[in-house]
């Protein structure tokens, strides 16, 4: 087992890593479809695709980098990248309570250098139009709606995680895959409901990155990332530890 601090780095990275090429993804497809702004040399019409291609794009943007994370990164510390995984996991007695809070700093602090290294390498046009790719509830979705929908979302992914990464039977090297496969469907079938999350680190650091650079205040909101997510995880892991268990 590495050491603390080389999960917490590993943890950090594979948040960036998710953060950086998936919230990048939601900011620049924004970016695309921002018509009648000739300042931009990104209104170049690419998001022709439009609604479900433009998402299955963005998914398929945050599949790829859970990919990355889990098979360069799950080694060394498990590549959760999600406090809602890490208290899921610790809620089942799958995961030590003394490094839940370190690892959630790992993701936080991740998944904020992720939004402000893209807003630096990009510009502020990252901030002023892709809003860094923050999440939010599309119109006509209440609060309640959002959070069951992030619930929802989180609990499917965290019993797909049980399955294939956790349960000691899951055959292994497939977890990085079916996993980031996972993540690009729900996000595709949920990205125009609520930005589909799915994780409280993700939601998080471009929140930071728009408050810092002047961009939205969208922090009314988190509660939604914060409650559904972590709801989903832990009724997930409960209920697969239910459904594996021999008795």
């Amino acid at each position: 087992m590495p050491s603390l601090n080389k999960r917490f780095i590993a943890e950090l990275l594979g948040t960036f890593i998710l953060v950086f090429f998936g919230a990048g993804a939601a900011a620049i497809t924004l970016m695309i479809s921002a018509g009648g702004n000739p300042t931009t040399p990104f209104n170049i019409g690419i998001g022709l695709l439009g609604g479900l291609g433009d998402w299955l794009a963005i998914g398929l943007a945050f599949g790829l980098a859970i990919c990355a994370a889990i098979y360069a990164l799950g080694r060394i510390s498990g590549a959760h990248i999600n406090p809602a995984v890490t208290i899921a996991l610790w809620s089942v007695k799958k995961f030590p309570g003394k490094e839940v809070a370190p690892y959630i700093a790992a993701q936080i602090i991740g998944a904020s250098l992720a939004s402000l290294s893209f807003a630096a390498a990009v510009g502020m046009d990252a901030v002023t139009l892709g809003g860094l790719g923050a999440t939010a509830p599309f119109p006509g979705i209440g609060y309640g709606q959002a959070i069951l929908v992030e619930g929802i979302g989180t609990f499917l992914l965290m019993i797909t995680i049980m399955g294939v990464a956790v349960d000691r039977k899951a055959t292994p090297g497939f977890a990085g895959l079916v996993i980031g496969l996972t993540v690009a469907g729900i996000i595709t079938t949920l990205g125009n409901i609520t930005g589909s999350s799915l994780n409280p680190a993700r939601t998080f650091g471009p929140y930071l990155g728009d408050m810092l650079l002047g961009g939205s205040n969208l922090w009314a909101f988190y509660p939604i990332y914060l409650i559904g997510p972590i709801v989903g995880a832990i009724a997930a892991a409960f209920l697969y530890n239910y459904l594996s268990s021999e008795n």
